[in-house]
């Protein structure tokens, strides 16, 4: 009996010792991203987990210039740059000044950026692996980086196990936190320091031009699919790894980018969920 297509196009695909790395990085970017995706909802830091990603290009540039581990070295100078964001913007939330704290971030963004193309362009030689950051490699990701993936989502659960309700009494009302004695300041620190790593993480799938879509598009249709905080969690990693797995397949018979690609079916399912709603103020105005 000839298999279904779709199932003799898996398995071509996943025989392939690259297309099994690129399957198990979408499996443990899928999970940090459904969590640490929905904090980011939730806590409205969509703006600040763009500036991170962006400034890590400053890591890059630093890694590329001094001839220092590429990973290990913008992991650092994201963690560096996301405390930075997260401290402005809790003191200028505590003083209830009238300067909006994007203006910050949006100068550290700014800054991250510029500090990596200038040191990227006094680096003689080409940087070959620029390319897949800023677009993705997912299918280039080697062993070490699966490794380390998988240790940051063991510590990423341990801390969820500790810190669940803190984080979650932080996203519902700070105010609250506060009242009941929690440490708030720390644990939004913590919360965007995770969203450094998990941007870390999903620059290697998607790129870091593309990571914010990832980061925001699986937990945004979770949300509208229900109302628990923990189901929209699992909801959004479960959308993340389906979004992973089609940019995947159509990256494989396409040839296209697998990055623009799973970015591409994201955006899609995102416009499919607006449809309602157009329809509905359509008929809204024709009243």
């Amino acid at each position: 009996m000839d298999k279904l297509p779709f199932i003799q196009s898996l398995q071509d695909a996943l025989s392939y010792p690259f297309m099994q790395n690129a399957l198990l990085a979408s499996c443990l970017a899928s999970l940090a991203c459904g969590i640490i995706g929905t904090y980011v909802i939730h806590n409205r830091l969509t703006f600040l987990a763009g500036g991170i990603s962006h400034a890590a290009y400053g890591g890059i540039g630093i890694a590329l210039y001094f001839q220092l581990p590429l990973m290990p070295c913008v992991l650092v100078f994201s963690l560096l740059a996301s405390a930075i964001m997260g401290c402005i913007c809790l003191r200028r939330k505590d003083s209830k000044k009238e300067s909006p704290q994007d203006t910050a971030v949006g100068v550290l963004w700014a800054a991250g950026m510029a500090l990596g193309i200038i040191l990227i362009e006094l680096t003689p030689g080409y940087a070959g692996e620029i390319m897949g950051f800023l677009f993705g490699s997912i299918l280039a990701v080697p062993s070490s980086d699966l490794l380390a993936m998988a240790l940051f989502d063991g510590t990423l659960l341990l801390l969820l196990y500790f810190f669940y309700q803190g984080l979650w009494a932080v996203s519902l009302d700070r105010e609250f936190a506060r009242a009941r004695g929690l440490p708030v300041r720390a644990l939004y620190l913590l919360l965007v320091c995770l969203t450094a790593i998990t941007v870390v993480m999903l620059i290697r799938v998607v790129g870091l031009i593309l990571v914010l879509a990832l980061l925001t598009i699986p937990p945004f249709l979770a949300m509208r699919l229900c109302n628990s905080f923990l189901l929209s969690m699992i909801i959004a990693c479960f959308l993340s790894l389906c979004f992973c797995l089609g940019g995947l397949l159509l990256s494989w018979h396409t040839d296209a980018s697998s990055g623009a690609s799973i970015i591409a079916l994201a955006a899609l399912a995102y416009l499919l969920a607006q449809l309602p709603n157009l329809q509905q103020r359509k008929k809204s105005a024709q009243k």
